[in-house]
């Protein structure tokens, strides 16, 4: 009598992509994810216009005004010194994780902290963008709301028995979500969680995202001003003729994406080689902010209504020029000073630049050319193209030019690729020696059948063959670690391991034993030869086993898939990633032969 055989699953449980319960409760705990990161999105808001009401009019109110509307003078140079004084404090002894534009501490928690974001993170990330921005500095809200929000999952999550998994969702769905609220784009929102964060496209995630995403704008349609936060009247429409000049401004605004993150870089280092602590560089930098405050105050703040002016056409090229000359040093120095703030709507700003200058040159006007730039440079600069496109389009509600945004922002990203080793977001975290791959492909352990990769030239050991003789193989021979065991039809008995053979000598009817009797009773795993490699792989990880036998639908042995096998899979993958070759010339040049 054989001993039992329990056939391996074909698929890898993980592959099943039904609706259980989990994903269930992950959808629920995202609506309130989703609203809370709503809530911190409006609360950020607040904040800023609260702090810029205190550092330039001075008196105590959350009503959203411009800095260019304050008493100008010398207070521009030391308004902004005073909020990166105080910001410096606040990173110094809180948190160093304030520091920067926040995204790429996001993805540093979803890969490498399990998802796990501290409650001194969520406090002081908006509280100090808040001084940072009401203060002067030169950034958007989007950077610190996406840390925030993720934030906001993240505790949610860690208050309940979840996975690692499932708190990065809803991390993710935070700050999908703290998008959607800032700028009312929830399917760039979307986007962005796929293209930069989540690293995965699974049911599990993407429903809950969305989710979060949807509560996030029907909230803000209650406590924001609906439609889109930069509508204008373009003059264009979508014609062919178009392509060739969207096609330009991707290439222009993805070399700019580059010297703008070179540049990022470069200025960061120049301020680790500075012999003072790194608390006193963001007021360092604001020097220079101050600087460019009093050569032009439309740099300081968030810059919205640059956003704007840029899209309506309303600026001279000289004042464009200076915008986007200024805007982008005040930016690169304060960014790079290690202070608080975002990227999206610095690049905005420049990006549209660029592209409103292209406009007086291009056909389609300068409104549609400053949108064309605005997407290619988010794309060039996040490695996002999707998210660059659509969140162009939804911005200022021209969902309609999206095939000319596209051809803007996939021509930038791929010079980004071209020329750049890493993003604005990973080259900061690979700089810490975090280096990421933004790059999505088929698991192959997902897609190889056993048989692809299996053994089948197997040595094995006959089920009549004594316990005595057994160890006395093992002792002699050391090439494998566990050998398959067959009766004389060939029919799998079970798996000998050296462990086992080597512990049978403390029994007492050792000598009287044979191989099929010793695994009589004992149950064997096997595996079909259509068996999915990644099932395998599960197995012979949960198992800690080096081998699993493949077997017909008969039970006869067919082969062994061993730990090394599996890496044949990757081993092959890479072969038909680098291998080239040319089939169709070389077979009619044989036949000419």
């Amino acid at each position: 009598m054989n001993a039992p055989l329990v056939n391996l699953p074909r698929r890898n449980k993980t592959a099943d992509h039904s609706v259980d319960r989990r994903m269930l409760g992950l959808i629920v705990m995202s609506l309130l994810v989703g609203s809370g990161g709503a809530m911190g999105a409006w609360l950020l808001l607040k904040m800023i216009a609260l702090a810029t009401n205190l550092f330039w009019f001075g008196h105590f109110s959350t009503d959203t005004r411009a800095i260019t509307e304050a008493h100008q003078g010398i207070n521009v140079l030391l308004t902004p010194v005073l909020g990166s004084l105080i910001i410096g404090v606040m990173a110094r002894f809180g948190s160093e994780k304030i520091k920067g534009h926040g995204i790429p501490e996001a993805i540093e928690a979803i890969l490498y902290g399990e998802s796990r974001m501290s409650p001194k993170v969520a406090l002081l990330k908006p509280l100090s963008a808040a001084i940072s921005i009401g203060s002067g500095g030169p950034f958007g809200a989007e950077g610190p709301i996406i840390m925030t929000g993720g934030a906001i999952g993240s505790l949610f999550a860690q208050s309940f028995h979840l996975s690692a998994a499932e708190r990065k969702t809803l991390l993710v769905a935070g700050a999908a979500a703290g998008m959607t609220a800032i700028f009312n784009t929830p399917l760039a929102a979307v986007l962005l969680a796929i293209e930069v964060l989540l690293f995965e496209w699974k049911p599990r995630s993407f429903v809950p995202v969305v989710t979060a995403v949807m509560v996030s704008w029907c909230w803000r349609n209650v406590l924001f001003t609906p439609g889109p936060l930069f509508p204008f009247h373009s003059v264009a429409s979508l014609s062919g003729s178009l392509v060739p000049g969207a096609v330009a401004l991707g290439i222009i605004t993805g070399v700019l994406a580059i010297v703008l993150s070179n540049g990022l870089y470069r200025i960061e280092d120049l301020f680790h080689r500075l012999p003072i602590h790194w608390m006193w560089w963001p007021a360092l930098g604001s020097i220079v902010v101050g600087a460019g405050g009093l050569i032009n105050p439309h740099v300081l703040g968030t810059g919205y209504d640059n956003i704007q002016n840029l899209l309506d056409g309303s600026l001279a090229m000289q004042a464009i020029m200076l915008l986007l000359v200024v805007k982008g040093v005040v930016w690169l120095v304060s960014l790079g000073s290690g202070t608080s703030g975002g990227v999206v709507a610095p690049l905005l700003i420049l990006g549209g630049a660029l592209g409103a200058l292209a406009g007086h040159f291009l056909p389609g006007g300068v409104g549609l050319c400053a949108m064309l730039g605005m997407a290619g440079i988010l794309s060039g600069a996040m490695r996002a193209p999707l998210t660059g496109a659509l969140f162009a389009a939804e911005v200022t509600g021209h969902v309609a030019l999206l095939p000319l945004l596209l051809a803007a922002s996939v021509t930038a990203y791929a010079i980004s690729v071209m020329l750049m080793p890493r993003s604005i977001f990973t080259e900061r975290l690979a700089r810490r020696g975090r280096h990421v791959l933004q790059e999505y492909h088929v698991d192959p352990l997902e897609t190889t059948p056993a048989s692809s990769v299996m053994t089948q030239d197997v040595q094995t050991l006959p089920g009549d063959l004594s316990a005595s003789a057994a160890v006395a193989f093992f002792l002699r021979e050391h090439r494998h670690h566990s050998y398959p065991v067959v009766d004389n039809q060939h029919q799998l008995l079970g798996v000998v391991s050296r462990e086992a053979a080597l512990e049978w000598q403390n029994r007492a009817d050792y000598h009287t034993l044979t191989l099929a009797d010793l695994l009589l009773n004992q149950t064997q795993t096997v595996a079909a030869s259509d068996t999915l490699c990644a099932a395998l792989a599960d197995h012979l990880f949960d198992s800690q086993h080096n081998m699993l036998p493949i077997v017909d639908s008969h039970g006869q042995l067919t082969g062994v898939v061993t730990r090394f096998d599996l890496l044949k899979v990757r081993g092959t993958w890479r072969r038909h990633e680098g291998s080239r070759q040319r089939f169709i010339g070389a077979r009619l040049s044989s036949h000419r032969g």
